[in-house]
């Protein structure tokens, strides 16, 4: 079996994640958000990027679609990805060594459409994602 084509597809999925990563990223520091970390991972799950919203720590999930045929990158975050996120969560505060007086958010950044060039994504910022 030849898997020549399969290794390729593979490497070209992880430069889009990491320049989706990058565009989401610079967004939002664009926003005003200061940057702690970034690809925080334990067992339990990873965290794409960790930022501080004033005093309130935000950890945030970017998902990138080229296309929204099958749902967008917005569809792509499932409940199970949801428990890795939060379980990732308590980890990082646990490490950290932050009480429970730190107030913090999830929020996801949706990429969808070709990267190459501004215009021709949209970005998709969605602030508190699993309140309730």
């Amino acid at each position: 079996m030849n898997f020549a084509g399969k290794g390729n597809q593979q490497k070209n999925v992880s430069a889009s994640g990491v320049k989706a990563e990058q565009i989401a990223y610079d967004y939002l520091l664009s926003k005003g958000l200061t940057g702690i970390e970034r690809n925080f991972s334990t067992r339990r799950g990873e965290i794409d990027i960790i930022m501080r919203d004033g005093a309130q720590l935000v950890f945030i999930e970017v998902r990138f679609r080229q296309s929204t045929l099958f749902g967008g990158a917005e569809a792509s975050i499932t409940a199970k990805k949801c428990q890795k996120l939060k379980a990732a969560a308590a980890a990082y505060m646990q490490i950290h060594r932050l009480t429970n007086s730190t107030t913090a958010r999830f929020d996801a950044i949706a990429l969808t459409g070709d990267l190459s060039r501004r215009e021709l994504y949209s970005v998709n910022w969605l602030q508190n994602f699993l309140a309730g």
